[in-house]
C-alpha cells in the first residue's frame, strides 16, 4: 500500500525478544492517540493452537498450523466499540495464555514458518488500511509495512532484557537467574537474525534506540518525538500527545 494513500502514519516499532517493544508500543500508541497491534501476540496464539496438536512441535507443518488457525479464527477484532484490539481464537479473547512458557519455548519456531509469517502479515495488513497505527515485531519496518513513515530498531545489553523479562514474570532477577534468562534470549536472537524466512535485522531508515539506560517514560518520549518528527501531520490528524 503507497503510504499517500493513508490517512494517517504508520509507526513501526522492531527489536530482538524482551527489548520492551510492546509495553513501549501501547504507551506510543496512547500518546498519539493510535491503535496499537502486537504482532507477537498473533505467533502466540498460532502456537497457542499448535500446542494442542498431537505431533512434537519438530513435526509442524506450516500449511497444516495455517489451516487450523483459520478454522479456529485466529483474528484481530476490538474489544469494545473504542477498545484496543485483541488476539482472538474462535471469537474470544485469548488473554493471558499467550504468555505460558510452552507458548515462549515454542513461538520462535512458529514465527520463522513462511506460511505461518504470510496468514499473520495479511491480518496485521488488514487491521491498519488507513494508518494510524503502532506495530511491534521483528520485521514490521522490513516486511510487513516496508513504507512506513516511522521505523525505530529498539535494543538493550542482555542482561538489562534479562532483568525486564524475569520481572515482567514476577521472578527475583538475582544474578544466577539474569545469566541464564540472557543466555536464552542471546540464543533465539541468533536464531531469529539467521533464519531463512524474514530474518530479525534493523532496516535501513529504522532509528536505532537503545534503551539500556533509559527510563520506561524517556524511550517513550523519544519514540513519540521522533514520530513527530518524521511525520509533522500528526498534529493536524488528530495525533495527540
Amino acid at each position: 500500500m503507497s503510504s499517500t494513500r493513508r490517512r494517517r502514519p504508520i509507526v513501526a516499532i522492531d527489536g530482538p525478544a524482551a527489548s520492551g517493544k510492546s509495553t513501549t508500543a501501547r504507551a506510543v500508541a496512547d500518546a498519539l492517540g493510535f491503535q496499537h497491534i502486537d504482532s507477537g501476540a498473533l505467533y502466540r496464539a498460532v502456537t497457542l493452537i499448535a500446542l494442542e496438536l498431537p505431533e512434537p512441535p519438530e513435526r509442524w507443518r506450516a500449511e497444516e498450523l495455517v489451516t487450523r488457525a483459520r478454522a479456529l479464527g485466529v483474528s484481530l477484532a476490538r474489544s469494545s466499540a473504542a477498545g484496543a484490539l485483541e488476539v482472538m481464537v474462535q471469537g474470544r479473547s485469548v488473554g493471558e495464555r499467550l504468555r505460558g512458557d510452552a507458548v515462549t519455548r515454542e513461538v520462535s519456531r512458529v514465527a520463522a514458518l513462511g506460511p505461518v509469517r504470510d496468514f499473520v502479515n495479511g491480518l496485521i495488513r488488514a487491521a491498519a488500511p488507513d494508518g494510524g497505527v503502532v506495530l511491534d515485531g521483528r520485521d514490521i519496518g522490513t516486511a510487513v509495512f516496508p513504507d512506513a513513515e516511522v521505523k525505530v530498531f529498539l535494543v538493550a545489553d542482555p542482561e538489562e532484557r534479562a532483568r525486564r523479562r524475569l520481572a515482567e514474570r514476577g521472578s527475583t532477577p538475582d544474578a544466577m537467574g539474569v545469566r541464564a534468562e540472557a543466555d536464552a534470549l542471546v540464543r533465539r536472537d541468533e536464531r531469529d537474525a539467521s533464519r531463512d524466512v524474514a530474518p530479525l535485522v534493523r532496516a535501513p531508515d529504522a532509528v536505532l534506540l537503545d534503551t539500556t539506560a533509559l527510563s520506561f517514560e524517556q524511550q517513550v518520549r523519544a519514540i513519540v518525538d521522533l514520530a513527530r518528527q518524521r511525520a509533522p501531520s500528526l498534529d493536524r490528524t488528530g495525533g495527540g500527545g
